[in-house]
Order: structure tokens, then sequence, then C-alpha cells
């Protein structure tokens, strides 16, 4: 029945780290059928965390190699499984941060009214509480002298590492525009490196950048009011920039009382309530709501502060600056994005040491199988 390989990749999905939770509505079901044919679920349920090529997902699938390898191809294409190269291996991929972001130039309104019914439901699941996919990084010129920043936690020094860049449209953006919500804001506003800029130049949705140009998007971004968000490790995979009115992560931190026990982030605003002047530049320039302005000054609260430093560059008396949080409080910083996946993994308790392993050992056994099928 087609109704149940739906139900069994949304299953296959919430197995995954981001987790892909199921709702009394059913519209995870819904959202899957837009994007999925049910030849295409059925296949996508014998991908894993392994990248492995179109033979051996063929052989566990039971299907053709040249049927595999044509379908693997085009769901790839479409963004609905992750391709590296060369030469092609394919894996599964997780709905977010991935399957979602990948249809960014495949938004249709049906598609985009069913995901704004859903993001609450995906965010409140316990995922992103349990390990945040995104850490938050001060903007540039928020950055006093004396105040001691790590390499990772400089957007900066991170570009300076890497050589090539892709940007993409802020996916956020674009839906709540089709929905005649959200803002003006500039609309290429991520920033992909390594494995994910090649895989978005191959899907078409993404274009080539110099380090200037991307430099020269992270100022706007700052002068923009936008939250710099990278991905969670001390080697970056993307920068997303990100405002308050549209971004699914900020819109949703914002409806908790206390977003900042829900972010990853290592500094937090400082308020000299003697220095202020009441302008209010720092609290339309707040995008989580930390700041309001009340008797001619304004007012923070530290609770919801995700320490983004938006409110400090702009601030023309000095009276906000950003420190950095106790050593308890200060988020850990996995070394790249597989490693911070596989942490998010075993904090949902969806896979541990002892299955990624039987993971490791299952698709070697099947390589194996593969190459002595190909031989016959």
């Amino acid at each position: 029945m087609d109704a149940d390989i739906y139900i069994l990749l949304a299953q296959h999905l919430d197995s995954l780290p981001g987790g892909f939770p199921s709702t009394d509505s059913g519209v995870e079901l819904r959202i899957l059928r837009r994007l999925f044919s049910p030849e295409q679920a059925r296949l996508a349920c014998h991908l894993t965390l392994i990248a492995e090529t179109a033979p051996v997902i063929a052989l566990r699938s039971d299907l053709s190699v040249k049927k595999a390898a044509g379908m693997l191809a085009e769901m790839a294409q479409k963004g609905l499984i992750f391709k590296s190269s060369p030469p092609p291996r394919y894996m599964a991929a997780q709905f977010v941060v991935g399957i979602w972001e990948y249809q960014v130039e495949r938004l249709d309104p049906g598609l985009v009214t069913d995901m704004e019914e859903y993001l609450p439901h995906l965010f409140d699941s316990g995922a992103w509480q349990a390990s945040p996919q995104m850490r938050t990084i001060p903007v540039g010129r928020s950055i006093e002298t004396g105040l001691k920043i790590l390499p990772h936690e400089s957007a900066t020094f991170l570009l300076e590492q890497k050589d090539s860049f892709v940007v993409t449209p802020c996916i956020c953006r674009k839906e709540q525009q089709m929905q005649g919500k959200g803002c003006d804001r500039p609309l290429e506003a991520c920033i992909s490196f390594g494995a994910a800029d090649s895989y978005y130049i191959e899907t078409g949705a993404g274009r080539r950048a110099s380090r200037t140009e991307v430099l020269d998007i992270l100022k706007q971004a700052d002068k923009s009011g936008l939250v710099l968000q990278a991905s969670n490790g001390r080697d970056i995979s993307w920068i997303c920039c990100c405002c308050g009115c549209c971004c699914g992560v900020l819109r949703n931190l914002k409806r908790y009382s206390q977003p900042a026990e829900l972010v990853a982030a290592p500094f937090i605003a400082c308020f000299d309530a003697a220095q202020c002047n009441g302008c209010g530049v720092c609290a339309a320039r707040c995008q989580v709501d930390a700041i309001e302005i009340g008797e001619d000054r304004a007012r923070l609260d530290i609770g919801r502060c995700i320490g983004c430093g938006l409110c400090v560059s702009t601030c023309a008396t000095g009276a906000l600056a950003l420190e950095r949080k106790p050593v308890p409080a200060q988020p850990r910083v996995p070394l790249n994005t597989a490693t911070s996946m596989l942490g998010l993994a075993w904090k949902r308790k969806v896979i541990g040491p002892g299955g990624l392993l039987k993971l490791l050992l299952a698709s070697q056994k099947d390589r194996l199988r593969a190459s002595r099928r190909a031989d016959l």
C-alpha cells in the first residue's frame, strides 16, 4: 500500500539525527507525498548514514543496478537524498537541516502551507533541545578589543579557512514571502562550503561566489540586522544570515520564554543602564525580543539573549557589550558537522556507537555481496 510506504519513510527519517516526528494531523505524511513518489519513498528507506554506490543500494532494495542508479540520480537532483562523488555515492538526508533546505528552488504554496503547520511540531519534538544543529556567531563589529574570541567563534576566520563558496537564497525568507509575510532583507543569505556547496551547484539551487563577495554578504547582514548562524562544528559547512520574522529556527525559539537555554552561543549581552539614552535601535535590531524600551531606557532580558551581537554593533553610547558566558554555560562545539550529527543521534538515542558499528559492518557486507553480483 502506498500509504504504508510513506509511514515507513517517516519512521526512517525519524531514525536519523534531526528527527521527523509524527503528528495527529498527519501533515508530515502530506509533506512526504508532495516530495517523494511511492517508488522513491520505498528506495529512500534503504539509504543510511553511510554513503554507498548504486550497486550496493540496488542489492539492498532488490532493484536492478540500472534502475537504482537512475532513481538515485533523480532523487539527488531533487534534493531528497545526499550525493557525493566521484564515484557517485548516496546516503540518506535528514529532513532538517537537509531535505527541506534543498527544496529552496522547488517551493510551491501547498508545500509551504504544510511546512508552516509542521515546523513547530518538529522543533518541539526534542531534537533541537537535545543538541542544536546550528550555533550563533557574533557579528564582527560587536567584538570589542580585549574580548577573547576563539577561532571557531569568528566568522571572518572561519571563511579564511575555506577555498570555495556557494551562496543560495534563504528558503525561510522565500517561503514567508510566498505567504505575503516576512521581510525584504537580502534573499541571498546562505553560504555553503565543501561537499554542501558542490551539491547546491549540481541541483541548481546556488551559485559560486568569491571570498570577497561572501565577506560583503556578512557585512550586509550586520547592516540588515541578521543573526549569523553556522553549522554546529569547529569546521563549518554553512553560515546562514537569519531574521526573527522568517527564520524557522528563530521564529520557533521566540515561542519559548528562555531561548538562551536552547542555543549554542558562547557570548551574552551585558547592559549598562547608566549609559543608555533610550534610542531604541537595539530593540529594533534584536531578532529574539530580548530587548524592550521602557521609561526612556532599554531593558535586557538575558534569558532571551542568544549572543548575536546585533544590539552591540550599533549601540552609539556603549551601553551594550558582549561578554563570555561562565565556563559551565559554555557550549561544547563538535569537531565538524558529521560529529555534531552523530552527537545529536546519540542524545536522541536513535543510534549509538554500537549502532554505528552495525551500520558500517552491514554496509561492508552489502558492498562485498554487490561486487560478487556484478561479477556474475
